[in-house]
Formats: structure tokens, sequence, C-alpha cells
């Protein structure tokens, strides 16, 4: 399948269902709150290595957690019963995405968190759509995540821990509270096995798609969270 080229004048993308088989559909564009915007209400996001152009993906199947299927283990729910960290929303953005770039992965070399991708997010988070999750550890930062909320689905971005378990109890922190607001929907993007044991699972595209269609009927909650 060929990869179409974005121009940057023009903000559309091209049917999901014409991706590549690793999921590959577009390349180009920019970063712009609009596109960004309309890439995520169309299952679309930005993956790139730094000097490479913008990239965008739209795999099959996707990844998502319902926040009904949220797992917690026996292991974790100490963390909890004794309030071993403290988790607040939105007050270091910035801190968080940083963070992320600099959390080493496996089989991973450097960060596709470019300086531009972290201009075009925090641009998101100024309009209240990207939303940052913090850990902390007495006032020591030592874990968080970041993500896009359109809707009623939140739209997972990436995670850092610098202590044991502490990107797992945000992400579960994060998964209970949007819930909490009638949230139907956690975009995972890559499976991973760290997600499974959460509860999250894979679903054909055009499921996936589908529930986002019915995503538009629900106003977005612009706003950055307390």
């Amino acid at each position: 399948m060929p990869v179409f080229w974005l121009d940057p004048e023009y903000l559309l993308f091209p049917d999901p269902a014409l991706s590549n088989p690793d999921g590959l559909l577009a390349a180009g564009g920019d970063l712009s709150e609009e596109r960004l915007l309309l890439a995520y209400r169309s299952g679309i996001f930005p993956w790139y290595a730094p000097g490479d152009p913008i990239l965008w993906w739209c795999p099959d199947p996707r990844c998502v957690l319902f926040p009904n299927d949220l797992k917690v283990s026996k292991s974790m729910r100490p963390y909890f019963n004794q309030r071993k960290f403290k988790v607040t929303f939105d007050q270091c953005f910035t801190e968080v995405m940083l963070a992320c770039a600099q959390q080493p992965r496996d089989g991973q070399a450097g960060t596709w968190i470019t300086r531009e991708m972290m201009e075009g997010y925090t641009r998101l988070h100024e309009a209240g759509y990207a939303h940052s999750v913090e850990v902390w550890k007495d006032k020591e930062l030592v874990g968080g995540l970041y993500g896009i909320a359109i809707g009623k689905v939140f739209f997972g971005e990436s995670m850092f821990a610098r202590a044991s378990n502490a990107s797992k109890f945000g992400f579960i922190s994060l998964v209970r509270q949007l819930k909490a607001q009638g949230f139907t929907l956690i975009d995972c993007q890559q499976e991973t096995g760290h997600l499974l044991s959460l509860g999250a699972t894979t679903i054909p595209r055009p499921e996936f798609l589908q529930a986002l269609r019915a995503n538009d009927a629900h106003p977005d909650g612009e706003g950055k969270w307390g």
C-alpha cells in the first residue's frame, strides 16, 4: 500500500483503511492543534524518529482498555490501601512529557518525543485537550503519563516511572477517574504485556473507528483537570 504525503496547507487525512499492514498511513503535514485533533478523532496518531518526516499511524488491531475491564493485581492493592503515592492531574504537563522522553525503553534508542512533539502537545494542553497525570512520593515526581481527551475517549500517549509501580499506580488512578467521568474507552495504541496485565485487549480497526464515530455525539470537556 502507498504512504500518502500530507500537504500542510490542507487539513485532511486519507481513509485509515488504506493503512499499510504495519499501520503506517501517511507522512508529512504538521503538528498544529487542528491537525492533531482531526487525527485523533479519526483514529490516527503521529509517531516518528527525530530527523524523519512526521509519520501518521492507524494500527490494526488496536489495543484499547474499556474502563470496566481494569484489572488491579493483588500486589498493587497495598499501594492504594497504604496511600504510598499521591496523584495529581495537569500540574506538571511539561515535566511529565520530558520525563517520558527520557524514559529508557527496551529495544528503543532515543525517543520519538521530539521538540516539535513537545510544542504540539503543549498547545493541546493549553487548549484543554491534552492532560497529564503526576505520581508523587513525598514531594518528588516519581511517575506519570499524558494523553488526549476527546469526548468520552482518552488517547494514551506515554508513561514513565522513577519508582517501582509508580506508572502503574498513575494509570490505575487515571482509569478510575475516567470511569467516574463516564469515559467509555481508553486508546492504548500498541499492545504490550504491561497493558494487557491491566485489562487491555485488542479490537479490529473497524470496531475501533466505529467507537470513535459514536464518540462524536459527546461534547469535548475542554479545560484543565483539577
